[in-house]
C-alpha cells in the first residue's frame, strides 16, 4: 500500500482517471507520481530539475528525466498525455503562458496547484508592516523565495481569459500539519484559501 498523500496532492489524484497517461512537471520527489501509478495504473512521466529528487523518483520506480521543464516539454509530440501536472511551481517558471501553451499541447488536460498571494494573512502584512509577507505557506523572504511570480486565483482566472484556454474544474483549499490535513474554502476563496488547484483544457 502507498504512503499518504498531501491533502493537495489527494485533491489533484482524485481528478485523474485511472490508466491515463500522467506527465509531472517538476515533481519533485514523485510521491503524487508514485501513488497514481500504484492505485490508479497510470502510465506516468516526470521531469526535475533537482538531481536529488531525480535520485528519489528513480529509487519508487518512477520514469523521471532530470531537466529543465520548459526544455524538456519541447521534445514531447502533442497530446502525448491525458494529463499534465505542474503542482505548486507555475509561480517559480519564467513564462506562465509558455508553459500553459505548451503543457495543453502535449496533454489533454491540466492541472496547475499554486500559493494564493490574495490570502488575507498576506495582505494584512503587507498593508501593516509594508514588507514582503512571510507566511506559513510563504514562508521565504524576499531575497532567498523561489517564487518570481506574485498571484491570486482570482489572478489566475483573468490570465485564463486572457490566454485563452479553460477552467474546467477548481478547488481552493486551507492546509496543516504540514500539508497532510486540509480543507476545501468556498466562501470567498480568494480571500481566505491558500492555495488554488485548477483542471484546465483547451475543448
Amino acid at each position: 500500500m502507498t504512503s499518504p498523500l498531501r491533502y493537495d496532492l489527494k485533491l489533484i489524484a482524485s481528478w485523474i482517471k485511472p490508466g491515463s497517461r500522467v506527465l509531472g512537471l517538476g515533481c519533485g520527489e514523485g510521491d503524487l507520481l508514485y501513488w497514481l501509478k500504484n492505485e490508479k495504473q497510470v502510465v506516468e512521466r516526470g521531469i526535475e530539475i533537482k538531481e536529488s529528487k531525480v535520485v528519489k523518483c528513480i529509487e519508487k520506480g518512477i520514469s523521471v528525466l532530470q531537466g529543465d521543464i520548459d526544455e524538456e516539454l519541447e521534445d514531447y509530440p502533442d497530446k502525448a498525455f491525458d494529463y499534465a501536472i505542474c503542482s505548486q511551481t507555475l509561480q517559480q517558471v519564467y513564462d506562465p503562458e509558455v508553459l500553459i501553451n505548451a503543457m495543453l499541447r502535449v496533454a489533454r488536460k491540466g492541472v496547475v496547484s499554486f500559493p494564493n498571494f490574495g490570502h488575507i494573512n498576506v495582505r494584512y502584512q503587507l498593508a501593516i508592516t509594508g514588507r514582503a509577507p512571510v507566511t506559513p505557506d510563504l514562508p521565504f523572504q524576499w531575497y532567498n523565495t523561489p517564487n518570481i511570480r506574485v498571484l491570486s486565483l482570482d489572478d489566475f482566472k483573468r490570465f485564463a481569459d486572457q490566454t485563452g484556454f479553460r477552467i474546467l474544474k477548481k478547488a481552493a483549499i486551507n492546509t496543516k500539519n504540514q500539508h497532510r490535513q486540509g480543507k476545501r474554502v468556498f466562501f470567498l476563496p480568494n480571500l481566505f484559501a491558500t492555495y488554488g488547484i485548477f483542471l484546465i483544457g483547451k475543448e
